[in-house]
Parts: structure tokens; C-alpha cells; sequence
């Protein structure tokens, strides 16, 4: 498989599970380095979510991973053309759940997309601990 110099991947990355560990360190595999762009909480607002970790925090759990090269804020939908460019990304990787909506970075950079940790997710542990 093609090695990259520089893969790209953007989450919320609340309640910080194995599933986003496991996705991280799949990524970095790909790529000599990995930058992280983690939703800020106004962005999250827009999408609809609430986190239980705010951004300064979540960023940070992300910052320590020995896996991660460098975070970046995420504010909005249209960054990533950008983003890809201005950090010279050869590579963008998300999840599998968002398969094709990423499509139009391929004009930029490959663009691939992971499957997901089975039975795990933000999702499921927060309605686990609504009960």
C-alpha cells in the first residue's frame, strides 16, 4: 500500500473511546505524519451536538497521542479544501459512515475511508449513560 506523507482526518472525538484510538493509529500507518482537525464546540453547536468534553479538552486528549503530529481547530463545513492545502495533506481519512461525502477533496488529495470499530461509539455510550 502507498505510503503518504501527510494524512488529514476531522472528528469530534467526545468521550474519547478504543474506536477513535484504533481509527487514529490506522491513519498514522498511512501517512509519515497525521493532523487531527477537531470540531470546535460553536461548530458542533451548528451540527446539532453537545459535547460532555469541551474543545480545549478534547483537543488536548488528542495533542497527547503519540500517533498525532499536529491538531487543528475545525469551525466550519468548508475548511477542508483549505485545510488540505494550506498543510500540504496528500491524503484525507474518515470513517467509512461517511462514505462518498468527502468525494470532492480527490480534485486535491486521495481520499479514503475506514470502517468503523464495530460496536462501539460516541453515540452509544451516551445513550448507555442516559439510562
Amino acid at each position: 500500500m502507498k505510503k503518504y506523507k501527510r494524512a488529514i482526518t476531522y472528528g469530534t472525538f467526545d468521550l474519547f473511546h478504543i474506536g477513535h484510538l484504533r481509527l487514529l493509529k490506522r491513519i498514522a500507518d498511512l501517512a509519515d505524519e497525521l493532523y487531527v482537525a477537531v470540531s470546535s464546540d460553536e461548530f458542533n453547536a451548528i451540527k446539532g451536538k453537545t459535547c460532555v468534553i469541551p474543545f480545549e479538552e478534547r483537543a488536548e486528549i488528542i495533542d497527547a497521542l503519540g500517533c498525532v503530529t499536529r491538531v487543528i481547530r475545525e469551525d466550519n463545513w468548508e475548511q477542508k479544501v483549505s485545510d488540505v492545502l494550506d498543510n500540504h495533506c496528500d491524503l484525507f481519512v474518515m470513517g467509512d459512515d461517511w462514505k462518498g461525502k468527502f468525494d470532492f477533496l480527490k480534485d486535491y488529495c486521495d481520499v479514503i475511508y475506514l470502517p468503523r470499530t464495530p460496536g462501539v461509539s460516541t453515540t452509544d455510550i451516551k445513550q448507555y449513560l442516559k439510562k
